[in-house]
């Protein structure tokens, strides 16, 4: 705080007849949600551009390097609740290491090699800064078009948020059971209430392999084109703002027109349109189903041959 001519907090507390602990008191709790949000995305920001290797310790050290004088536990705090604790090293990778008690999945996603749509769904979730507050994105996509099928937006990252995003992609697409779908091991997707939701319409969970987030890269990919194209070239008032501006990029840009380099530079949606007929699934008919592959003691196994 600067000083106000050559009177320093004391004299002044002193001349205003206030303590200097009521003083810092009354100041905090007007500059608190600025200060909340400042430490907020910086702990954010380090966390990602260190690939989540960085513990609440060292990202402490960081911030105070660049001068906020915050505490150990306030930042690990602020981690917990935005899911960005440090991934740790392990010497053995166990399939079931998770941070809840729900069960996990194996990665189908790695031995599918969808031919048409609605056979593998990919899911993710990531955090938007609003002016006062983080609100939280849950898509879900058709790994073979990219195509956003199902999207939902909240300020709180629950269950509801994901399971919301994968209703929204039911209804539009109606797929065929058996459909894969793929998510990280995060609880929204390993809840019971997401979980009954898959098994009603017969799809397949399937989760990316603990501390390897290339494994849902698809999905990685779309939430780096939304922030750099969309979210980090506005400035939105509030939830209903964002979710208006979010679904004219998904609706009117991205699916329709934003060319894709993987779909051979076509849009989700031209891509779709240019399947032949035994790719394309109509209210959950008509498609081949995918290829899966198997890999062990370096031959390949695959389930499409006799």
């Amino acid at each position: 705080m600067a000083l106000q001519g050559n009177l320093g907090i004391e004299r002044m507390c002193r001349l205003a007849d206030i303590s200097r602990s009521g003083f810092y008191r009354c100041w905090r709790r007007q500059d608190r949600p600025a200060e909340d949000m400042a430490v907020r995305a910086a702990v954010q920001e380090i966390a990602l551009s260190r690939r989540r290797n960085y513990g609440y310790r060292r990202i402490t050290a960081e911030l105070r390097r660049r001068g906020m004088v915050v505490n150990h536990k306030r930042v690990a705090k602020l981690m917990r609740s935005d899911h960005l604790l440090a991934l740790r090293k392990r010497k053995f990778v166990v399939t079931t290491d998770s941070r809840h008690q729900e069960q996990i999945f194996y990665n189908l996603a790695r031995q599918v090699k969808p031919n048409g749509l609605n056979q593998l769904w990919i899911a993710d979730i990531t955090y938007i800064r609003l002016r006062e507050e983080f609100v939280y994105l849950a898509v879900v996509l058709d790994a073979f078009s990219r195509r956003v099928v199902g999207w939902n937006l909240d300020r709180q990252c629950q269950s509801r948020l994901a399971l919301t995003a994968l209703q929204n992609a039911l209804a539009a697409r109606n797929p065929n059971p058996g459909l894969v779908h793929h998510s990280d091991r995060g609880i929204q997707y390993a809840c019971p209430e997401y979980l009954r939701v898959l098994k009603q319409h017969e799809i397949l969970p399937s989760m990316s392999r603990a501390g390897c987030p290339y494994d849902n890269a698809a999905c990685e990919s779309f939430m780096s084109t939304l922030k750099r194209e969309e979210i980090q070239a506005g400035r939105y008032r509030d939830l209903e703002d964002l979710t208006t501006h979010v679904r004219e990029f998904i609706e009117q840009y991205y699916n329709p027109l934003r060319l894709h380099s993987a779909l051979g530079y076509r849009s989700p949606e031209e891509y779709e349109r240019e399947l032949p007929a035994a790719a394309v699934v109509e209210g959950g008919h008509g498609a081949t189903p995918a290829t899966l592959s198997f890999f062990r003691h370096e031959e390949i196994y695959r389930s499409d041959v006799p």
